[in-house]
């Protein structure tokens, strides 16, 4: 396979990624699919989980890494790449998209760590108060369900939040591999050219 089809087998899916993982930041926001949480969060009193606003998906795994992909897919015109300037111009490309990536993932770890924002009582519903119930249990309430129902509202926001989150991390994970991949395609496209031989 020559480096501009393989340039074009990366971009593809990270234009996916991307949009996935803009997708999933969005509907952060809107926990259980209710906006009044957007509407009614402010510093005082948080509704939205704190990681969510760091627009790691967003941000990181979606325009840091579909505006890498765009350039990437322009090296494959015609399964070959443009030109070995082309292919170099690649590599940093791949390289901000590495950033993106990495910075999407360390937003999800944090916010699959740390839990979702909701109003909670441990002890039979009773005061509940607004707050991040599981940020000082280091992850341990991912293994132990009955945990989840100290979240009263939003519904169901513990699963709303490992779904989403569970999915950025995985598609910054894959945006990485890829980034990575194309970065040492570019390297070769680079030294070695179109994959005729012959630069354009």
């Amino acid at each position: 396979m020559c480096t501009g089809a393989c340039s074009k087998f990366i971009a593809i899916p990270l234009y996916v990624l991307a949009l996935v993982s803009i997708i999933c930041n969005i509907m952060l926001f809107f926990p259980n699919f209710d906006t009044k949480y957007a509407t009614e969060d402010k510093k005082e009193t948080p509704r939205i989980t704190e990681e969510v606003k760091y627009m790691g998906g967003f941000i990181g795994g979606g325009i840091m890494v579909l505006i890498p992909a765009i350039h990437i897919h322009l090296t494959s015109a015609k399964k070959c790449c443009a030109n070995r300037c082309g292919m170099f111009l690649s590599i940093g490309f791949a390289a901000a998209g590495v950033v993106g990536a990495i910075y999407s993932l360390s937003a999800a770890s944090l916010g699959l760590a740390n839990g979702p924002t909701c109003q909670w009582s441990n002890n039979d519903n009773t005061n509940p108060q607004w707050g991040t119930p599981f940020a000082n249990s280091s992850g341990s309430y991912l293994k132990d369900k009955d945990m989840w129902k100290w979240c009263l509202l939003p519904e169901n926001v513990v699963e709303f939040n490992l779904g989403l989150f569970s999915t950025l991390l995985v598609a910054a994970c894959l945006e990485l591999v890829l980034c990575l991949i194309q970065m040492v395609n570019g390297l070769f496209g680079c030294i070695c050219g179109t994959c005729s031989g012959n630069e354009q």
